[in-house]
């Protein structure tokens, strides 16, 4: 039993689930795997594979594209590693059908391994070295690579190890210097496939079809096999991820597997601080533990406050993008030598990184989708001991929702990865980047989808490119790519830099840098405190100095929304529903210092800090003013406003997305539509999906909206329903029960 008695007792569990272990089905290796990789794995002790193992394999090996879906530490690392490290040993790259065997390369094999963070590439590297097989030649690329480990991936490795932004900056427009590579590819692994999503996703699937057009141009053709713990519907991903098909899928998880416990804890207090008093609790009773958080500067509060509670305080750390590379190779490695014991995280550590012997995952809040849920509590349990998993409710419309609704994270399936990779915002620049790699022709629709002809006479009047017999042609002397940033829309990070001696203390993405590192904002650092003194976003950086003052910043700001087009509608009892293409401006113009024991307002700052537009996608509803019965004039704008709190508190529950990968505003007189508006809009250019889908299962979404304004026990709103920690307006007006009657009429 993985449940401290302590725990299962508390009051503040509200519900219990409990999956049995399950013994695993195994099978023997394939015949076709070459006698070294053999012999590496039966000095590990593998002598079988579990049966998923080998279906994935033996896809792969005959040419199959292959999505690998099975439960976190299923093995499914094996499963794509047999075919390409067999092939990398001896030349045997796949499996001639008509001849019944090897087909032979004659000049090599090589393959490409992709992941969206640098530790996991490292930890593959790390799971590779251990097998010790002489001819595996493989080598991990990514921005902290010296030139020694470049020249040396480029010239000689047959496995690199690299993440998309490296392909993308670094490889292919420098495709010249990687002919060997890309002539010999025949495996492209993309581990972790579920995280390409949104616009994230759709960035990374113009990467991969321009990688597939220049391996195509240098005579290869290479299968494509996608790894991840929890998704819905991979083979399908793949294919628009990709854009390949004869995808083979594997889904069912045969491997051996601990029993989990995981309880809905619902807390009296701040939720973070009894996150942290669990996760020392946890640590004092000798159970190594994480402790997920949804922001930075929560990991860091969350690892001190749970510091202050343990014996050995260095036995607990906070683990967080934005450290630099060597702070986050210690940390790595204190958590899988065992010397850590405790770890406050962000999603930073939910990927797949070999954490062995975890036996307690917290998670505070919701991380915004089952599948995230599930990959984070995925990473207990891998000792072969029973798991345990909390998951601690923050005081928000879709915790609370959630709390109610155990059924909705444990009989459920993970939703389907919202990914659009035609989105024209995303593949328009790529297209350019692709043109300046190689010429584009009408033919590369194969590659690009049928808009590229659009897509090129866009390109084309704005200068970017020039048609020629021959083809379309990049004009500039710049490099395309380098106006392109898969992670963020602002480009390239903000450096974090001490003043007294110009050392990088962190990195920030540009997107949240105005919130996150204006001057006089506190920044968190692996528990130390930084108040910025200046801050500078035209040249990237910002100036810090050490200080403890007590109080933590939250940062204040204005949006407004403009209706650019309106692409689809219906009625939806009184109100009109729509779906389109909006223009987004917001501004920080202050900040709050808040208390940093208590969270009170100590008191607030202006700030004169630039206005950002961005063109994005709404769904929106309408309601006339002939229509609003029953709810008084005074109470409209906080009946609007806390209806749009509550929705987009929700919409995760519906579309597979993060609360903060999306925004909203509500106006009792929206001037581009006349009446009362609810828009609940992408965060991101071009659109991330989210909104659409939240058109498309608005029905669902609004009644499950309704469902918590009406079941919350609160008197007038609270952070379980209403309340937003993101409100650029101080959460004023509020009206709860008048909300409540809005999405009645919108319902009908």
């Amino acid at each position: 039993m993985a449940v401290p008695e302590w725990l299962s007792t508390d009051e503040r569990v509200r519900h219990r689930y409990h999956r049995p272990a399950a013994a695993g089905v195994r099978t023997d290796l394939p015949d076709w795997v070459a006698e070294p990789v053999r012999e590496a794995l039966a000095r590990l002790g593998v002598e079988q594979l579990w049966e998923h193992q080998a279906i994935a394999a033996e896809a792969a090996f005959s040419g199959r594209h292959v999505a690998l879906a099975t439960g976190t530490a299923s093995g499914k690392t094996f499963g794509y590693l047999l075919p390409v490290l067999t092939a990398s040993i001896d030349s045997r790259v796949g499996f001639d059908v008509a001849q019944r065997g090897p087909l032979e390369l004659g000049r090599g094999h090589s393959a490409l391994y992709l992941a969206p963070t640098k530790a996991l590439a490292h930890d593959q590297l790390r799971v590779v070295d251990s097998l010790g097989l002489d001819g595996a030649r493989v080598s991990a690329l990514d921005g902290d690579s010296d030139a020694v480990e470049r020249r040396y991936a480029r010239d000689f490795a047959r496995y690199v190890l690299t993440n998309p932004d490296m392909l993308h900056r670094s490889v292919l427009p420098r495709h010249q210097q990687w002919v060997r590579l890309l002539s010999t590819l025949r495996y492209v692994v993309v581990d972790e496939a579920h995280r390409y999503r949104g616009v994230f996703g759709a960035h990374v699937a113009a990467v991969l079809r321009r990688l597939r057009r220049l391996a195509h141009h240098y005579g290869a053709d290479p299968v494509f096999i996608s790894a991840s713990a929890t998704v819905a519907d991979a083979g399908d991903l793949l294919t628009r991820l990709a854009g390949v098909d004869d995808v083979v899928e594997v889904d069912t998880d045969t491997s051996q597997r601990p029993a989990l416990d995981y309880l809905l804890w619902q807390p009296t207090e701040d939720p973070h601080h009894e996150a942290a008093d669990l996760l020392a609790r946890l640590v004092s009773e000798g159970r190594q533990s994480l402790a997920f958080t949804t922001s930075r500067v929560q990991a860091e509060l969350v690892a001190l406050r749970a510091q202050r509670q343990v014996p050995a305080a260095s036995s607990i750390a906070s683990y967080r993008g934005g450290y630099l590379a060597e702070d986050r190779r210690e940390l790595e490695s204190g958590l899988q030598s065992g010397r850590l014991q405790g770890v406050a995280c962000t999603n930073a550590l939910e990927l797949g990184v070999d954490i062995s012997g975890v036996d307690a995952v917290i998670t505070c809040g919701f991380p915004g989708t089952v599948a995230a849920l599930w990959q984070q509590v995925g990473r207990a349990g891998r000792a072969g001991r029973d798991a345990l998993g909390v998951l601690i409710a923050r005081p928000e419309p879709l915790d609370a929702y959630l709390c109610e609704h155990p059924e909705l994270i444990f009989d459920r399936p993970v939703e389907r990865t919202v990914l659009h990779p035609e989105n024209p915002h995303v593949l328009a620049v790529h297209v350019a980047a692709a043109a300046q790699e190689l010429p584009v022709t009408a033919a590369d629709a194969a590659w690009f989808g049928d808009t590229l002809p659009g897509l090129l006479d866009g390109l084309t009047a704005a200068g970017h490119l020039r048609r020629r017999a021959s083809g379309w042609y990049w004009t500039r002397p710049d490099r395309a790519v380098d106006s392109i940033d898969l992670r963020a829309a602002g480009g390239r990070s903000v450096e974090v830099v001490e003043e007294a001696t110009g050392r990088v203390i962190g990195q920030v993405d540009p997107s949240a840098a105005d919130r996150t590192l204006h001057t006089g904002a506190i920044y968190l650092h692996q528990g130390e405190q930084w108040r910025v003194v200046g801050y500078q976003p035209g040249d990237h950086h910002a100036v810090a100095v050490p200080d403890r003052p007590g109080y933590f910043t939250q940062p204040l700001g204005t949006s407004d929304v403009r209706v650019i087009s309106e692409l689809r509608s219906r009625d939806l009892g009184a109100a009109r529903l729509c779906f389109g293409t909006v223009e987004l401006s917001s501004q920080v113009t202050g900040f709050l210092r808040r208390d940093e024991a208590s969270g009170r307002v100590w008191d607030s700052h202006p700030l004169d800090l630039p206005r950002h537009v961005l063109r994005t996608q709404s769904s929106w509803f309408t309601v006339p003013e002939g229509r609003l019965g029953g709810i008084a004039a005074r109470d409209l704008p906080g009946a609007a406003h806390a209806a749009e709190h509550c929705a987009i508190g929700l919409l995760p529950a519906f579309a597979p997305c993060d609360r903060w990968d999306i925004g909203g505003l509500s106006t009792t007189c929206h001037p581009d539509t006349g009446e009362l508006t609810v828009f609940v809009h992408d965060g991101h250019p071009g659109g991330a999906g989210f909104a659409e889908r939240g058109y498309e299962q608005a029905e669902a979404w609004l009644a499950a909206t309704l469902e918590r304004l009406l079941t919350c026990p609160c008197a007038s709103g609270c952070p379980s329903c209403v309340v937003s920690p993101k409100c650029g307006n101080g959460n004023q007006p509020l009206a709860k029960d008048a909300a409540a009657r809005l999405l009645e009429l919108v319902l009908g």
